[in-house]
């Protein structure tokens, strides 16, 4: 009979990262220094309820930090990465490359 080598320990993917959109929103925040509410809308295409709810989350994780002001009476909402976030997304990249192993080499 054959020994079967017992499977590696999976790693956990972070749950508040893992969604959909809170990934898409940290890898374009990843990428710049601060974002709009509305440039994130515009390059997720998600609804404003939606990105908002998002956004929260992301940010009661302490992934993201926001700033309301307003610009010339209009109100703006500016998003940024926080180095928890950075760290989080980082170590998320690294779970999800650990979790699909070979499959992505070659």
């Amino acid at each position: 009979m054959r020994k079967v080598a017992p499977m590696p320990e999976l790693p956990e993917l972070n749950p508040v990262i893992h969604g959909k959109l809170r990934l898409a929103l940290l890898s374009l925040l990843a990428s710049v220094e601060e974002a709009e509410f509305t440039w994130l809308r515009t390059k997720t295409g998600s609804t404003d309820g939606n990105l908002g709810a998002q956004l929260l989350k992301l940010e009661e994780a302490g992934y993201v930090a926001v700033e309301k002001k307003f610009v010339q009476r209009k109100p703006q909402t500016l998003y940024r990465m926080t180095e928890d976030g950075r760290a989080a997304l980082s170590e998320y990249v690294q779970a999800l490359k650990q979790l699909l192993g070979g499959a992505i080499e070659g």
